[in-house]
């Protein structure tokens, strides 16, 4: 299987903040979620991917290609939805489009009319007196007018309600259907990802945590719940988290049988990417 996007040895270093040799890789075909609290590193790793951020070290390869010397012909098959918008408040939908469509050289009209009769989008109507909602449905007409290959989101669903973000999913899987496509899709609306991403990539404080298929890492993981008298040195070390109080403890584990051995009468449930993602950076903060 084909890369889409190859980040290997990223460094990028603020005056407050740094993303430290961050690697990660995206496969043809695959949705994945980048994933990680409000500023973990989200946003500065898809701006440094795409130049908008110049890099301090490491590489950039998208479609085969380096980004540092082919970014033209990459960004012409790509298409980028950032939270923020990024567009000419005064501009109409119309005015908006003709500034960004002669960038592209696949460039379709129909389909971009098609988005805006499917979005209930007037072109005629000023950018600044759109919704958030709407402004998501806009970026996406945009990106996905010009045949793009790799979608790069970043925090697309966030302020948004639960119809929008459902109805954002069903494009996505719609876009993929059509094969030979990724999507980058950073957010810390990790419930999202439950229904639709392939992958799980965690960055905490400028770091990468994991990457991992989704479907393997909700298997690998158990949410457990005791008697925490039952705990002691040994038993703790077996939980990634764990959190005491009078009447018990509650833990996630991925050594299940050994725990299951170790302590019994526990209460066994399954949990969300969140619950695997927060126990994940608990544990990287306590070193």
């Amino acid at each position: 299987m084909d890369k889409l996007l190859e980040v290997s040895g990223l460094n990028k270093s603020y005056e407050d903040f740094s993303l430290k040799e961050v690697s990660f890789s995206l496969p043809e075909g695959c949705i994945a979620g980048f994933i990680g609290k409000n500023g973990a590193g989200k946003t500065t790793t898809i701006k440094t991917i795409l130049g908008l951020a110049e890099k301090d070290g490491g590489s950039v390869r998208i479609f085969g290609m380096d980004m540092e010397t082919e970014e033209k012909q990459i960004k012409n098959r790509i298409g980028v939805v950032f939270d923020e918008g990024c567009f000419y408040e005064e501009l109409t939908l119309e005015e908006m489009k003709c500034v960004i469509a002669p960038a592209y050289s696949s460039w379709c009209e129909e389909d971009f009319k098609g988005y805006l009769e499917r979005f209930s989008l007037n072109p005629k109507q000023k950018i600044e007196t759109l919704s958030k909602g709407m402004r998501l449905k806009y970026a996406l007409a945009l990106a996905l007018s010009h045949k793009a290959e790799l979608l790069v989101m970043d925090e697309p669903t966030s302020g948004l309600d639960p119809l929008i973000r459902n109805q954002l999913l069903d494009i996505l899987k719609e876009f993929m259907e059509q094969g030979g496509r990724g999507v980058f899709f950073s957010t810390h609306i990790t419930s999202d990802l439950d229904k639709i991403a392939d992958m799980l990539i965690l960055i905490d404080r400028g770091r990468i945590v994991f990457q991992a298929e989704k479907d393997d890492l909700l298997e690998s993981y158990r949410i457990v719940k005791g008697d925490k008298g039952k705990l002691d040195e040994d038993t703790r070390k077996l939980f990634l988290s764990l959190e005491e109080n009078a009447y018990g403890f509650v833990g996630i584990t991925g050594q299940l049988d050994e725990v299951k051995e170790r302590m019994p009468d526990i209460v066994i449930e399954r949990p969300a990417v969140e619950d695997i993602m927060l126990a994940h950076v608990k544990k990287a903060r306590r070193g």
